[in-house]
């Protein structure tokens, strides 16, 4: 019961301690005014969401400056590049020693003939069809002229009649020549025989002429082939009027060729004139055929320029012993010609027209400087330059027309040439 007690008096005095002695607050106790000590926390609170407030304003004023800053400065950097153009660049290639040209010719054989009929009459046969091998003196055909025999023993019995009158007259004339020597008859007289004996001695001249003309005629009725060769046409058949074409057109009766050598024609430039010589070997080559090569020799060329197309005619000859050639056929001959060591190659989409002249947009430090540049030889794709480049230049590929000597530029890529 007595710590019981004790407990409860030392409760009463920790919950209601003794007040302070004088005029100040007791101790513990909040000074008049003052809130309760629970409002602390909540003022700490806001102070604290303020700050946060403003430090998101802080840093998104921040980001909303940085990022247009950035954003002015990117803008200024592409436009920067973009007032700068990009190029595409190459470098010439050195010339070469030797330098091939290809050039179109046309194959013809070396001898081509029409076979045409020299009587008159009907075939009565033909032995040789298109692409038979013919040799010299071969039976063609056959020709049957019954108006012509006819004609040719007309005129051998026109020689037998002058030759009788010949005889006659030559009979005549040595009996007045002996009277003549007794002065039976007059001069004159005897002048009219011999002279009439030498009349009779032309008409059997004329009449022998005749003979042997329509005997060359009869030899005609045989077509023979006139030199070694091949067939080509045949417009003819059995029973079909053949014409000599003494008042008609006549009519061929076969094409011969001879292929075993052939002769090749050839247009070479003007500029290229001087590089061809007799004698020189060059080689040919078909489209359908590409690997397989053909040796030919240039024979003679026309030694003339064409004023209308500027160019040489040249003739190349070119042995066909195995016929892989044909006349008429498509051929390129690669002509070389000696190159110019000192010039170098550039790509024909690399030129600059302009009213000064020829120009090529050279890149040096980043800056485009107009080369004047002289061409000896246009290939089409790219052209020969003799001075002006050198192989070391970068030289713009398809250059705009309103680049400007001294113009900042960008290379962005370089061509498949390079220097060498």
């Amino acid at each position: 019961m007595e710590t019981t007690k004790a407990h409860e008096s030392e409760h009463l005095q920790t919950a209601n301690p003794a007040p302070n002695s004088g005029n100040g607050p007791a101790h513990g106790a909040a000074p008049a005014g003052a809130s309760a000590p629970a409002g602390k926390p909540k003022s700490k609170l806001a102070i604290l969401v303020i700050c946060v407030v403003v430090a998101l304003l802080a840093v998104g004023i921040y980001s909303g400056i940085h990022s247009r800053m950035t954003a002015d400065a990117v803008l200024a950097d592409v436009a920067t590049q973009s007032s700068v153009p990009s190029v595409r660049v190459t470098f010439p290639q050195a010339g070469e020693q030797i330098q091939q040209v290809d050039l179109p010719g046309n194959v013809e054989a070396f001898i081509d003939t029409p076979i045409y009929a020299r009587t008159n009459g009907y075939l009565r046969r033909w032995y040789v069809d298109i692409g038979a091998h013919v040799h010299q003196g071969e039976l063609m055909a056959e020709i049957e002229t019954p108006e012509l025999d006819q004609q040719l023993q007309q005129a051998q019995a026109d020689v037998k009649t002058a030759q009788a009158n010949v005889a006659i007259a030559d009979i005549t004339s040595k009996r007045w020549q002996n009277l003549l020597a007794k002065d039976a008859v007059s001069k004159q007289e005897t002048d009219q025989a011999m002279s009439d004996l030498a009349a009779r001695q032309s008409t059997l001249s004329a009449a022998e002429a005749n003979v042997r003309r329509l005997e060359q005629l009869q030899g005609f009725e045989k077509v023979i082939a006139p030199f070694d060769g091949v067939v080509t046409a045949r417009n003819i058949d059995i029973g079909a009027l053949v014409e000599a074409g003494a008042n008609s057109v006549p009519k061929e009766l076969f094409h011969v060729s001879a292929i075993n050598r052939l002769r090749v024609y050839v247009a070479v430039p003007e500029a290229y004139a001087n590089a061809v010589t007799d004698g020189g070997k060059v080689d040919l080559t078909e489209t359908d055929r590409p690997d397989e090569t053909f040796q030919g020799v240039m024979v003679r060329n026309s030694n003339a320029i064409d004023p209308e197309s500027r160019t040489l005619n040249l003739e190349v000859d070119v042995d066909n012993s195995k016929g892989h050639l044909l006349p008429g056929a498509y051929v390129f001959v690669h002509l070389r010609l000696p190159g110019n060591p000192h010039s170098v190659t550039l790509p024909s989409n690399a030129l600059l027209f302009r009213a000064e002249g020829l120009r090529a947009a050279v890149v040096r430090q980043n800056r485009v400087v107009l080369a004047p540049i002289s061409i000896s030889h246009d290939y089409g794709d790219k052209v020969e330059v003799t001075s002006g480049l050198t192989t070391q230049d970068a030289v713009v590929l398809d250059p705009p027309d309103s680049l400007a000597a001294g113009e900042e530029v960008k290379v962005i890529s370089t061509g498949k040439q390079g220097p060498a």
